[in-house]
């Protein structure tokens, strides 16, 4: 399918496959809630949400107003649903082909593309009421950017497009940094600047050691990822490349926001660990071009546990500090 006639499925979602089709199984009102759940995914909230809420304690230096913290996690979980379920909306086709995607409400017909639009729609009005009356109308604008920079540049502009689609289109994930820091101090600074190029360049490792174990579903659906383009060894290089920039990124909040002891300890120890598992299927990429031996999502699973434990350590140098 070109891209011009994709774009154009997308731009006005039909429902040959919704909700009432005859040829599928009526779903069950706890399956359809489940469904719409489901296009929010929630497991990416929650990553957004552990770079939003301990900006916000560094920035308070201290705990922040708990109504505050409540309204900015409202706010960005409801943007960031919207911002995915749109992404579910465009990428159905893509998402019907692939096995880690296939179980997505869309795929199995569940949820119509016409009301996932309106649901994507309706979370992002909610989003942008609760930021702007109970948080910052700077805040509320950040999020607002973040969903339609996500939705119209990554998913509709660079993914199908272009080997570079995740390290521009990873902008989006970076906002809940600034987010969090304008949430508490009403303006921007250095000091989020510097957590927000952190994700920046944490994003590329994450995302292409999962691209590189589901490389065959992209390259199936014309999706070109770096793994699907490049040898694994010219995936793990590059892995290599942006893990090492990240640390270094990391190290600068210290003398950028004039941390306690605490977090460059921990920055450096993390970052020591993270850059010993990028090397290390480097090592084996360059050594064998099978996902077995590679064992890509090692280090997927191990950036996770990167990002939110530096994020920890950030909301706990204030206090400790």
């Amino acid at each position: 399918m070109s891209h011009a006639g994709r774009s154009a499925s997308a731009a006005v979602p039909s429902t040959p496959h919704g909700d009432s089709d005859p040829g599928h199984t009526r779903a069950s009102a706890r399956d359809v809630v489940a469904a719409y759940v489901g296009l929010t995914k929630p497991r990416v909230i929650e990553l957004l949400l552990l770079t939003t809420v301990p900006v916000m304690f560094f920035a308070a230096r201290g705990i922040p107003p708990l109504g505050l913290v409540a309204a900015t996690v409202v706010g960005g979980a409801l943007s960031a649903g919207s911002a995915s379920a749109y992404n579910c909306v465009y990428d159905r086709d893509i998402d019907e082909q692939m096995r880690r995607t296939r179980r997505r409400a869309l795929p199995r017909h569940i949820v119509s593309p016409v009301s996932a639009l309106v649901f994507a729609t309706v979370l992002a009005i909610l989003s942008t009421v609760v930021l702007a009356l109970w948080v910052n109308w700077l805040s509320a604008g950040l999020s607002l950017l973040a969903n339609a920079f996500y939705v119209l540049v990554y998913t509709m502009v660079l993914k199908r497009r272009t080997t570079q689609n995740i390290v521009w289109g990873g902008l989006a994930g970076c906002f809940p940094a600034l987010i969090g820091w304008t949430a508490v101090t009403g303006e921007l600074a250095w000091t989020p600047v510097v957590l927000f190029l952190v994700v920046f360049f944490w994003t590329p490792p994450h995302t292409w050691a999962l691209a590189l174990r589901y490389r065959e579903d992209y390259a199936g659906v014309d999706v070109p990822m770096l793994p699907v383009v490049a040898p694994a060894a010219e995936v793990g290089r590059q892995v290599v490349i942006y893990s090492w920039v990240m640390v270094a990124t990391s190290l600068l909040l210290w003398p950028v926001a004039g941390t306690s002891w605490f977090y460059p300890v921990a920055a450096a120890v993390l970052g020591a660990v993270f850059l010993v598992e990028a090397h290390r299927m480097w090592r084996r990429a360059k050594a064998s071009d099978q996902l077995s031996e590679i064992a890509p999502m090692r280090l997927f699973h191990h950036s996770n546990l990167y990002l939110s434990l530096l994020f920890v350590a950030v909301a706990l140098d204030p206090l400790i500090g």
